[in-house]
């Protein structure tokens, strides 16, 4: 098994003359629990669309699952990454329901009509529609469910295929104080899970750090500030650097806040 999930060298990427990635290096161990942290604009989910195989970069090598961007099947290979994003959820049919979002995973598909589905498949759904507290709203219109809901679906979705790489893109974004900590708190019991494998988690807020995420990128206008560790990394000083503040830092139950000062 490869112990590198997921490798970036000189990664750039420039678009309308506007410089959007610079120079970013970043490696992610097979295993390790990656937060990504940055203010709006300074190149996250650009990131993101590149490590899922989904935006190629103007310069540098990407490196996936063994296997390098431009030299790969990206069709293929993409089924091996599971990714939560308000984009994905934007291109699912509204009434489409959670157990067939889930299910469908299998073909990297959107509709349960494209392809034959077993009995098997519907049960595995179901198991992983449960883990994440879904299976009451299993044959529920997507559109009818709760954002917080929507991410759990999508949440179970992601582990349909076993996938090798977990990339989640603001999972807790627009949900309500009770939805985030529900989310976070599941986001936590995935990341002590020694079967979950090695994933990154895209957020501008400290306090949605689940407990468990070990790894922190800090960016700051397609810059990589920082990268390391997260006990080491996360510290006032950079935090500051990050969002051109100064802040204080504090942590209290493995839960980080922080404030202007």
């Amino acid at each position: 098994m490869n112990d590198i999930a997921l490798r970036l060298t000189g990664v750039g990427l420039v678009r309308d003359h506007v410089t959007i990635l610079d120079a970013v290096d970043w490696t992610v161990a097979a295993g390790e629990r990656w937060i990504v942290l940055g203010a709006n604009g300074s190149g996250k989910t650009s990131l993101l669309r590149i490590a899922s195989l989904y935006l190629h970069p103007s310069r540098g090598t990407v490196d996936v699952l063994g296997q390098r961007l431009g030299h790969v099947d990206v069709r293929a290979h993409r089924r091996r990454i599971g990714i939560v994003s308000s984009s994905f959820a934007d291109l699912l049919r509204p009434s489409i329901n959670a157990v067939d979002i889930v299910m469908t995973a299998k073909n990297a598909a959107l509709e349960s009509w494209w392809h034959e589905y077993t009995d098997d498949d519907r049960a595995r759904a179901m198991r992983l529609l449960d883990r994440f507290g879904c299976a009451p709203m299993a044959d529920r219109p997507f559109a009818a469910l709760s954002s917080g809901e929507r991410q759990r679906v999508q949440l179970a979705r992601t582990l349909m295929t076993d996938p090798s790489l977990l990339l989640l893109d603001e999972p807790t974004a627009g949900l309500d104080l009770g939805g985030r900590e529900d989310l976070v708190a599941r986001l936590a019991a995935l990341a002590a899970d020694p079967a979950t494998p090695a994933t990154v988690l895209v957020t501008h807020h400290v306090d949605e750090i689940p407990p468990g995420f070990d790894h922190l990128l800090l960016l700051r206008d397609g810059h990589v500030l920082a990268a390391g560790p997260l006990q080491d990394t996360l510290t006032e000083e950079a935090l500051g650097a990050c969002f051109d503040m100064a802040v204080s830092l504090e942590r209290r139950h493995d839960r980080w806040s922080a404030f202007a000062r």
